[in-house]
């Protein structure tokens, strides 16, 4: 793994800030729709899921969501063994068919990947970057044996290479692999290459759940 050079570090934080300016600007209306929706639907509740992460150097930060679960779905979700032992055994996801805390309108956020574009603030603040290894809950870093350091030398990202090579469809350890090769690789056009498989992936909605 080689240190970053800070040419690099600034211009991929430069274009984080501005592209997820750019993007909360021009995706303000898809954000009202989704809070009328909570306001006046059937589901009420939240507007935004926030749910504790790992983030660069072992921080902990909280990643946003549109909220897609029923409320106090991660209780819900600890309060049932064998819930939990299959969301474990399932690389830390349930298929949207099998888990009961995902709501209707839930379903549809994830599928188009709506739910996630309230992580264009987590970006803004600095918590992630735009590009780079999904950030994982703490109980997931076990699964990256003695390259836990090496995950968390780089900022967590909202899409990254994992996601381009099919995101759900792909668990671990196959998972580690392909988030530390990001690590190893990482530059301005491996990241753009990545955001453009990560946008051909959202339509095709290919791993989405």
């Amino acid at each position: 793994m080689q240190k970053k050079s800070m040419g690099y570090l600034f211009f991929k934080r430069l274009f984080d800030v501005i592209l997820s300016l750019i993007a909360l600007i021009i995706l303000s209306p898809v954000f009202l729709v989704v809070y009328l929706t909570y306001q006046f639907g059937v589901n009420k509740g939240p507007v935004i899921f926030r749910q504790k992460r790992v983030g660069l150097a072992g921080r902990d930060f909280y990643i946003l969501k549109f909220r897609s679960m029923v409320v106090n779905a991660d209780e819900k979700l600890k309060s049932d063994p064998k819930l939990y032992a299959k969301y474990v055994a399932n690389n830390y996801k349930l298929e949207p068919k099998q888990d009961p805390r995902i709501t209707a309108f839930g379903r549809l956020l994830r599928k188009t990947s709506i739910d996630e574009l309230p992580q264009f603030v987590n970006i803004l603040r600095g918590d992630m970057s735009l590009i780079g290894p999904r950030p994982v809950v703490r109980e997931e870093l076990k699964e990256y044996g003695d390259q836990v350091d090496k995950l968390l030398s780089v900022k967590p990202g909202a899409m990254g290479l994992w996601q381009a090579s099919g995101r759900s469809n792909i668990g671990y350890p196959e998972r580690c692999e392909i988030e530390l090769r990001y690590v190893d690789e990482a530059s301005l056009w491996f990241d753009f290459t990545i955001l453009i498989k990560n946008i051909f992936r959202i339509f095709t909605s290919e791993g989405a759940y």
